[in-house]
């Protein structure tokens, strides 16, 4: 089990590393008052006990987790950048990179629709 977010990215795959790292900067940026958490295994970041965001790494790709409603809010965003998403999740790779602009508009939405 992970304890921390370095943790997390040390043992991420290595093609993943670099964009893991920045990605938990873009968050740490757009959150300044979340705290760091690893839960589920997962790093994100949350307010009070409510998570606002998290992040995971697997083998082929590396998914961004926030509230639905800023999937929802976003979503002719993420489609221009052919980047797919679910309902919690947009998915994302070295070859389809996630925009540091999408990812505040996505951290900062997510923070209003959980009520922060």
């Amino acid at each position: 089990m992970m304890k921390s977010h370095d943790a997390y990215i040390a043992a991420a795959p290595e093609q993943f590393r670099a964009m893991l790292g920045q990605l938990r900067a873009q968050l740490s940026q757009a959150l300044p008052d979340a705290e760091e958490v690893v839960k589920y295994d997962m790093p994100g970041f949350q307010i009070e006990e409510t998570i606002i965001a998290g992040y995971a790494a697997f083998s082929k790709q590396c998914g961004l987790y926030v509230d639905p409603g800023a999937i929802a809010a976003h979503a002719d965003e993420i489609a221009s950048l052919k980047l797919k998403a679910t309902k919690t999740g947009v998915t994302f790779s070295v070859s389809k990179p996630i925009t540091g602009e999408l990812v505040e508009k996505l951290a900062v939405s997510s923070r209003r629709k959980k009520g922060f």
